[in-house]
């Protein structure tokens, strides 16, 4: 059989089987469409939690990072990890205790205020429209490889599908949707990382691997992290092993993805459809593990990709380059442009030698007169290369196709994009095509779960928590079911849009953007709520409003305005959402201390969610 029909084959049927478990699972109250009635137990709860999880920039752009990046990508690793367990420990045994919907509703009923309540839902809506956009990105990336189509068609099929089984099913389809797309998931990540694993290494296991020699090609037993390192090294980029990000910088973009999964609103509410405080424990016990399954096999898979790139694609002719090299640049995802003319591929980081000498390749010219050096000289202004588009010398069926600047490093000639990597690595270790298709099937999945889960946080920010909780108290079910199915719509089109215009190159760096925006306005608000009695609305609403501006503020400026990284004491965008959560924190005890206390009610409820119940007071002999 074809790649093709072996991809129709795994992709087809993971799609009957989501479709057939959305009409199976139809919502027909509010509390199905958004609790799933709160009867899920927690093995399928935790599977559920961890597909919605694990989304596109966990299962396709994670490893692409470590492999780009290697020591410098462990703060996604670590914050999202590290996230998780704040969340199971200090967030959602306690809102489930508090036995309502959403976020939202705690932060209204909480601080006592529809203001609070409404700025929650604008949080919610900039937090998870941030998210959804990267899955989306995900999706068109993965149907634009699996299809052969433009990119901006693929989001638009996988926003279809979301539609129809999220705004179809709500959390009772969704639920049983992320079961079967986990099992889907750990499938396609963690076979190819055994197949890989055994022909780079000669372990079965991909973990091993990565700590074992490299032993391809009877080649001579070395340590695979340091032949890693001598290919990065040959090439002159940094070192695998080795850091370029700031230590502060490191720290506030891994506190900021801890705290910021802490207050997923679309992960929280995950944990609502349980029976039980103690039904809650025991899901988290669940996901932690089902989650571990794919981060422990993460790095293995972004070392894989990354000595499989350097070792098969550098130097090559490209003639003779293997077909998923052109089969990925068809879709302008990787890109050659052959300045020396030589018909060989050179894949070059610049850096510096081993004496701190600039690397030197040959002055390029090509035929349009345009040069590029990699002598550590800049060239005249009217012959830097990476200012003028680079257009192949290869005609392809629409006429020539232009590359990305990517030869503003202006000693390469080769670009690929880092989101393409764990798709791409079966087929550069040549895999069995049904593999192939299993990663693609993967990739979907992860894209999709997530996806569902985050329209759902959307769609039930307008329906229930601004109309029904503030606008019109009086709505019927059924009203508030269609509001939630129109909004899901509206939001769908917004994330398509910007899932084909993306606002950043990674799929991983947008979500860590929203990452930012949760740890900013909900992970410190939620706390305080739980854990002070003293924190009333004024306190709640000025925190909330002052952590996102700034984090969202400092996001727009950097990504979109200044156009440069001379960024404030070095802190990216990525890491902002960790000061902009301190500035949630001093303004909301600063305000509170400064304005009347909560009501009498509002504290004696604090004290019934953080006490377990009919606990008796402590006595002394």
């Amino acid at each position: 059989m074809t790649q093709e029909i072996w991809n129709f084959i795994f992709i087809g049927g993971s799609f009957a089987l989501y479709i057939w478990i959305a009409i199976r699972s139809r919502a027909a109250t509010t509390k199905e469409y958004y609790v799933a009635s709160g009867g899920v137990s927690p093995f399928a709860n935790g599977m559920a939690t961890a597909a919605d999880w694990m989304s596109a920039a966990t299962f396709i752009s994670m490893a692409g990072i470590v492999a780009a990046s290697g020591y410098d990508a462990s703060r996604f690793l670590m914050g999202w990890t590290g996230g998780f367990v704040l969340l199971t420990t200090l967030i959602v045994p306690y809102l489930r205790k508090f036995n309502k919907f959403t976020v939202t509703d705690f932060l209204g009923d909480r601080f006592y205020s529809n203001v609070a309540r409404a700025v929650g839902v604008i949080c919610a809506v900039f937090i998870c429209m941030t998210y959804i956009m990267g899955q989306m990105r995900g999706v068109g990336i993965v149907f634009s490889r699996l299809f052969e189509i433009e990119i901006w068609l693929g989001v638009l099929i996988g926003a279809g599908i979301v539609f129809f089984y999220a705004g179809l099913g709500g959390m009772k389809g969704i639920t049983y949707t992320q079961v079967a797309q986990y099992c889907v998931m750990v499938f396609a990540y963690t076979i190819p990382a055994i197949f890989i694993s055994m022909l780079l290494t000669g372990n079965v296991v991909p973990q091993l691997g990565l700590i074992g020699d490299f032993t391809k090609g009877d080649a001579d037993p070395v340590p695979l992290l340091s032949k890693l390192n001598s290919l990065n090294s040959e090439l002159g980029f940094a070192q695998y092993t080795d850091g370029s990000l700031g230590k502060l910088d490191m720290f506030c973009i891994t506190a900021a993805l801890m705290c910021g999964t802490a207050g997923l609103p679309h992960v929280i509410v995950r944990f609502f459809t349980v029976k039980s405080v103690n039904a809650v424990r025991k899901s988290a016990c669940w996901t932690l593990l089902f989650i571990a399954v794919i981060y422990l096999t993460a790095p293995t898979v972004g070392a894989f990709a990354r000595t499989n790139l350097l070792s098969e694609v550098n130097g090559a002719s490209y003639a003779a380059a293997p077909d998923w090299l052109k089969n990925w640049e068809k879709r302008s995802l990787i890109a050659w442009a052959d300045k020396n003319g030589d018909g060989k591929i050179q894949h070059f980081g610049g850096g510096v030698d081993a004496e701190g000498k600039p690397l030197k390749a040959p002055v390029f010219e090509n035929k349009k007169g345009w040069m590029a050096r990699n002598d550590g000289a800049q060239p005249p202004a009217d012959l830097v290369f990476s200012a003028k588009p680079i257009y192949a010398e290869r005609e392809t069926e629409s006429g020539p196709r232009p590359l990305k600047n990517v030869l503003a490093d202006n000693d390469n000639e080769f670009y690929y994009d880092k989101d393409i990597l764990v798709m791409a690595n079966p087929e550069m270790a040549g895999l069995p095509m049904w593999v192939i298709a299993l990663v693609m099937a993967g990739c979907v999945a992860a894209a999709l779960s997530t996806a569902a889960g985050l329209l759902l946080v959307l769609s039930t920010s307008i329906s229930h928590d601004l109309m029904k909780k503030i606008v019109s108290p009086s709505m019927s079910d059924s009203q508030e079911v269609m509001w939630a199915r129109g909004a899901s719509f509206a939001f769908l089109a917004i994330a398509a849009y910007f899932g084909i215009n993306p606002p950043s190159d990674f799929v991983a760096k947008t979500v860590a953007f929203a990452f930012g925006l949760a740890a900013s306005s909900f992970f410190p608000t939620i706390l305080m709520g739980i854990f002070s009695k003293r924190i009333n609305r004024e306190g709640a609403i000025c925190g909330m409003v002052a952590g996102i501006a700034l984090t969202l503020g400092y996001i727009i400026y950097f990504q979109f305005i200044a156009g440069h990284t001379n960024y404030i004491l070095g802190i990216s965008p990525e890491g902002i959402g960790f000061f902009g959560m301190l500035l949630n924190f001093a303004v909301a005890f600063l305000v509170s201390y400064m304005t009347p206390a909560p009501p009498q009610e509002i504290v004696e409820m604090v004290q019934r969610i953080r006490n377990p119940q009919d606990a008796g007071t402590a006595t002394h002999e």
